[in-house]
């Protein structure tokens, strides 16, 4: 690996096979493959190695969660027959716990990226057009890179919308959301995706009274309808109050509280919360990266445009990841990284099903799914067989306390295509990956019907689900 201060000891190389902008979990994957691929590569990254998903997003939401999980067992320890008494949590070491966790993959990745003779230039890159690259390093350095292809992966940063600007003090992004000082004694959140439904959960399990506002009609929308009712149904069990259908159109720091005015059917209320985190989504990291200049375009949403293989509009100039469009998810950067410096190699790669990429969401309970919802599918003009099984039904599940879960899924009733599956219940984000591999497989349902699932798990209830989509279902 080289840096900016080893180029003034002559030892950076200026030309490259592969340079990649952005050194997250599309960049530094898509750079060890090209690495292992023979091709000379090069990353440049102004900021943390390992992006926002390392550094402040999936990785130390993780930890914190996982806080709050073993604290929620704790609070039910009588329930499995044990003593806690006086089960109390320290918030300062639960952020520190996180922070050094995705200290230490960010140093993990920094390991990997010199394993793999990788360059490394700390800086913002600029396209020049023709394979040429212009880097601005934090020690004011410039310095000129050349390959023939060079990907852009650079992205994105939490949504900013107009009325309700996050301050950094009472008002947070995800950021600031991360590293509280207390635990605040009522929390608004603006967004009820992945990342709003994790916030929340964590800030209710240590004694925050949230509200979750939604401005489309349901919450986790991108969700199949039943599995987010259900999730729904369980959260606000655990005092978490739900506003769907509604819009603040008006959030301000007003002392040391936050005052917002929120619409809902016609109607306003206002609502008073110690802190409010703003979570309605990203938008990509397209600034300054020279995309006018060297003739890349953008969709209608900012995003830049790629064909399957990550190829934009400029000869030799790719995108991927968030900065490429949704669904904005780390895998899915990784994977279409892979794809991208695979096609740029020769090999023979296959275009990513973006309907196929997993989504999941780690609150309490999880929330996991894949390919169609039955609205989709329905809407698509299949003619379907759904099959249900309930956590109530499992084993497993009933000798975790966990009963409180669904597994659902979506068949082609002329095929037998599995066109969709969602989960809600203890566990559903690791589950989730064996119906992604089926899609891969185009596993059908006699298939999924004929694996011998091992007993006592939760994934019998994968089973269970398809089987029950064809009347066959033993546990219920």
């Amino acid at each position: 690996m080289c840096n900016a201060k080893d180029r003034e000891n002559g030892m950076a190389e200026v030309d490259f096979d592969v340079v990649i902008v952005g050194a997250g979990p599309g960049g530094y994957v898509g750079a060890i493959r090209a690495a292992q691929l023979g091709l000379k590569t090069a990353v440049v990254e102004a900021g943390q190695l390992g992006g926002v998903c390392l550094n402040w997003g999936c990785i130390p939401t993780k930890a914190l969660l996982r806080s709050a999980e073993v604290y929620r067992q704790f609070l039910r320890a009588g329930d499995y027959g044990l003593t806690a008494a006086d089960a109390g949590f320290d918030l300062s070491k639960m952020v520190e716990r996180s922070r050094n966790v995705a200290r230490k993959l960010s140093g993990g990745v920094a390991h990997l990226l010199k394993k793999n003779g990788i360059a490394l230039f700390e800086g913002r890159g600029t396209l020049l057009g023709g394979g040429k690259l212009k880097v601005e390093t934090s020690s004011r350095e410039t310095i000129f890179l050349s390959a023939k292809h060079i990907i852009l992966a650079t992205g994105s940063r939490p949504l900013v919308l107009p009325g309700i600007e996050p301050d950094g003090q009472r008002i947070w992004t995800s950021r600031e959301a991360l590293v509280p000082e207390a635990i605040p004694e009522s929390l608004l959140v603006i967004g009820s995706g992945a990342i709003g439904i994790e916030f929340a959960s964590f800030y209710n399990a240590f004694g925050s009274k949230v509200t979750v506002i939604e401005a489309l009609g349901r919450i986790m929308p991108r969700e199949d309808e039943e599995i987010a009712h259900l999730a729904r149904k369980e959260m606000e069990k655990q005092g978490i109050r739900f506003l769907a259908g509604a819009r603040v159109t008006v959030l301000q720091s007003d002392g040391n509280e936050v005052s917002a005015t929120i619409e809902k059917d016609g109607k306003k209320e206002e609502l008073r919360t110690a802190r409010a985190i703003v979570a309605a989504g990203v938008t990509p990291n397209v600034e300054n990266l020279g995309l006018e200049a060297a003739g890349v375009r953008l969709d209608g949403r900012g995003f830049i445009q790629t064909d399957e293989y990550g190829r934009t509009s400029a000869e030799g100039v790719y995108a991927v990841g968030d900065v490429s469009g949704d669904p904005c998810l780390a895998h899915k950067a990784s994977h279409e990284a892979i794809l991208c410096v695979e096609k740029i190699a020769g090999l023979e790669a296959h275009p990513l099903g973006k309907h196929r990429v997993p989504r999941c969401t780690y609150g309490h309970p999880q929330v996991a799914g894949i390919g169609l919802t039955e609205s989709q599918a329905e809407e698509a003009g299949y003619r379907i067989r759904v099959g249900r099984f309930s956590a109530r039904g499992n084993g497993k599940a009933t000798a975790l306390g966990e009963s409180g879960g669904l597994v659902k899924t979506i068949f082609d009733e002329r095929t037998g295509e599995l066109l969709g599956a969602h989960l809600v219940g203890a566990e559903v984000t690791e589950l989730i990956q064996g119906f992604a591999i089926a899609g891969t497989l185009e596993t059908t349902e006699a298939e999924l019907m004929r694996t011998v699932f091992p007993h006592p798990t939760l994934s019998e209830m994968m089973h269970e689900s398809v089987l029950e989509a064809y009347g066959r279902a033993i546990h219920i």
